[in-house]
């Protein structure tokens, strides 16, 4: 786990104050960060960079890199050594972190019922789409599986991160969903656990409950070859949460 990704343990942190390692035009890394970087089939984050007098450097594009997560975008960078505050563009945040906890529920309750694991998915603000190798899920089937899902959004399952070591996750074979390809080369693995139904390997940001995710709808269904099935869902606005909303 790297401590300067503030987002793996704290997927509500709006705001932050950090330092400038290096920058050059249209680009910032910083000693730590809540950004998101783009990866595992979520978007980067967008916002600001607020320092100086009044100065403003626009966070665009957010990526990983050897030297560190860059912060891409426009606006006078500030220089190393500056003092910055981070400021997330929350809706679009948060949207992410709905839509990725949506898709966990799914990847949950398909495990459950067909053992199926993901091959591919994409989260959006307005969207999320799951590849899934499964040969026999039928639309009748998988409106079986929206109601489950859509009980598991109103059971209100309180969500932890934690983490593991590499050895210990690969002794679990049911934490890692995605094709074995798909899984980072990590020393630590990062598990997001859906208290009392699921738990699985995840970098990514999510809320704090399943409530939080909003009612689940399927949007459209399609088979991308004899084992792959391609779904797209939408949820309505959450409902208000025992164990806390960030909206």
């Amino acid at each position: 786990m790297s401590d300067s990704a503030l987002y793996l343990t704290d997927a509500y942190l709006r705001e932050f104050d950090s330092r400038v390692v290096r920058s050059s035009p249209g680009e910032v890394v910083l000693e730590s960060t809540a950004f998101y970087p783009q990866g595992g089939g979520q978007p980067f984050d967008q916002g600001s960079l607020l320092y100086g007098d009044g100065r403003r450097f626009n966070v665009e594009a957010v990526e990983k890199s050897e030297g560190g997560i860059v912060h891409r975008g426009s606006g006078e960078a500030p220089g190393p050594g500056s003092q910055v505050r981070g400021v997330l563009d929350w809706s679009r945040r948060y949207a992410h972190m709905r839509y990725h906890t949506c898709l966990h529920i799914l990847s949950g309750v398909v495990f459950r019922n067909f053992g199926s694991v993901i091959t591919g998915g994409q989260i959006y603000q307005d969207r999320a789409r799951m590849d899934l190798s499964l040969p026999d899920l039928s639309r009748e089937r998988m409106e079986e599986v929206l109601l489950e899902m859509n009980r598991v959004v109103e059971e209100d399952h309180p969500i932890h991160v934690r983490f593991l070591s590499r050895a210990e996750a690969e002794r679990d074979p049911t934490l890692v969903r995605v094709a074995r390809e798909l899984l980072p080369n990590l020393e630590t693995i990062r598990l997001i656990d859906i208290e009392g139904f699921d738990v699985q390997a995840d970098g990514g940001t999510h809320v704090r409950s399943t409530r939080e995710v909003g009612r689940v709808t399927l949007q459209k269904f399609e088979n991308k070859g004899s084992k792959n099935k391609r779904l797209y869902l939408t949820v309505e606005p959450a409902a208000p949460s025992s164990s806390g909303s960030g909206s």
